[in-house]
């Protein structure tokens, strides 16, 4: 095939949520440009934008205690908790759109209302979620939210968290009830399907092999043809890497200067799912601990109602694991093949700096089933052993990163943008909050790449995402009326009312 009929306007690498997000943004404010889309799985999100991958999805900052820190003057920061909201709000606000001009259907497919909860034990951790509870309550995003300590009330609230508890430490929990669940695999594969419609070529069983740049500036991308081994030349003027842990040896590929002092970091995950029905039904919320001192962001333990394959189900969890692939589907060479003469010093930093976490995750790994039941009983003291099954979650890979805070090889738990100077090229890198902020996090990639036309897009993106620009946390009003119409379009309004 002559390299001539492989010229494209736009690839997309990877057929998760991201590059699911970027061609359907893309297709709204450039109909004309060509896309083509190489995933090396049978189907899109089939690695960590699958339902099974990625627990806890819905990331509002409502509920994640990692987001609002305790600084040393007992105040707490909720800058990054506002910051998070803010993002999902964009990606609402997308969705609805998405629902609202028939391009996407029936967004209970992949949208729950569900209450998001935090729950904590002890006295100082109590003084520091009523602290948490005061500072989040002025923030219109956080509006509705409520506080108790009285244990009758949590078992209202949460019979099964607070059955056969026995201990007399003081407890209490924050509920609200305007929290969602999204099946992230399931928005994904709406999405491919959109955008086939939309006439995007989207190539499965194909792995990208190689990125270069060619003379005249654009990228050629070797793509093999996995059950034929054919391999193929497509080119284009801009490409965007979103393989979620198969991003970085793809990024290094390109031998662009931003792609040189970074590594990865892989970080597996394990789930508990309660396999009894009725177990399943008495529980209704996302219900967030916190981390254990020393344990790593990504380690908080939750008690998750889940709506997959519209089926309720319950998950706890996550066990942290480590296993040197950067994919599920990935090879045990990913992390020793990862490492290059220019960014072994970052990777030797991280390694010197990240004892304690390589400590923490072999523990982890360690684990027999009773041990993570006794965690379990920990948040629902009478979970039985039977009810529980384990599943291995999707892969994550941390960024390791020169900082001028962190200094050499510091690990990064975000989600992370590296592109060229000239912005041709794109690549998504990180995990938490991930696929919740996909929409912002693929505008940032269009002003990063695409300065050029974003005043002609502005009136087009203000029409898809209402408060691109504005802040809603200063701005209640248009909260209000934004939360509400994309709740109404979402079909989340009346079931919101329902549950609460």
């Amino acid at each position: 095939m002559s390299s001539i009929q492989n010229k494209t306007d736009v690839i997309l690498i990877g057929a998760g949520i991201m590059s699911a997000t970027l061609g359907s943004l893309l297709k709204e404010l450039k109909p004309e440009w060509e896309i083509k889309v190489f995933e090396k799985l049978a189907n899109a999100g089939e690695e960590s934008s699958n339902e099974w991958n990625n627990a806890g999805t819905g990331h509002a900052a409502l509920c994640e205690l990692n987001y609002t820190a305790e600084k040393s003057d007992g105040t707490i920061d909720i800058s990054k908790a506002v910051k998070i909201n803010e993002q999902f709000q964009i990606s609402r606000q997308f969705w609805a759109y998405l629902v609202s001009q028939n391009l996407i259907s029936n967004p209970q497919d992949f949208i729950m209302p569900i209450p998001h909860m935090s729950l904590v034990q002890g006295e100082d951790n109590v003084a520091y979620l009523k602290k948490r509870f005061k500072a989040l309550s002025n923030i219109p995003l956080f509006e509705g939210m409520e506080f108790s300590n009285d244990p009758e009330k949590l078992k209202e609230w949460i019979p099964l968290v607070m059955e056969g508890r026995t201990s007399n430490e003081p407890i209490a929990a924050t509920k609200i009830d305007s929290g969602t669940d999204v099946n992230f695999g399931a928005l994904t594969r709406m999405l491919f399907e959109h955008l086939k419609e939309q006439n995007v070529e989207v190539h499965y069983k194909h792995s990208v092999k190689d990125i270069k740049r060619t003379s005249d500036g654009s990228w050629s991308v070797k793509v093999q043809e996995i059950e034929s081994g054919t391999i193929e030349y497509h080119t284009a003027n801009f490409v965007f890497i979103g393989g979620g842990g198969g991003s970085l040896p793809l990024l290094q590929k390109t031998g662009i200067p931003e792609s040189k002092n970074i590594g990865g970091f892989p970080v597996s995950g394990l789930f508990m799912v309660c396999n009894n029905p009725e177990v399943v039904e008495q529980h209704h919320a996302k219900v967030y601990g916190k981390a254990k001192v020393g344990a790593p962001p990504m380690s908080v333990p939750h008690l998750d109602t889940r709506y997959i394959d519209n089926k309720k189900s319950l998950l706890f969890g996550p066990f942290a694991g480590f296993s040197p692939k950067f994919l599920k589907t990935g090879s045990n060479f990913d992390l020793i093949g990862s490492v290059k003469p220019y960014n072994v010093f970052t990777m030797l930093a991280a390694g010197a700096k990240e004892m304690s976490l390589t400590k923490y995750l072999i523990q982890q790994v360690m684990l027999s089933k009773e041990k993570r039941m006794a965690e379990l009983r920990e948040f629902m003291p009478n979970a039985k052993s039977e009810d529980w099954d384990i599943v291995v979650a999707g892969q994550r890979v941390q960024v390791i990163k020169d900082t001028e805070a962190g200094g050499k090889g510091t690990l990064q738990f975000g989600t992370e943008v590296v592109s060229s100077a000239d912005g041709s090229i794109a690549a998504l890198l990180g995990a938490s909050p991930g696929a919740s902020t996909a929409v912002h996090v693929m505008l940032e990639v269009l002003e990063k790449c695409f300065p050029h036309h974003m005043l002609e897009w502005q009136p087009k993106i203000k029409e898809m995402v209402p408060s691109y620009g504005v802040s809603l946390a200063e701005n209640r009003e248009l909260f209000q009326e934004i939360h509400q119409s994309t709740a109404e379009a979402l079909g989340l309004s009346e079931k919101e009312l329902v549950h609460s």
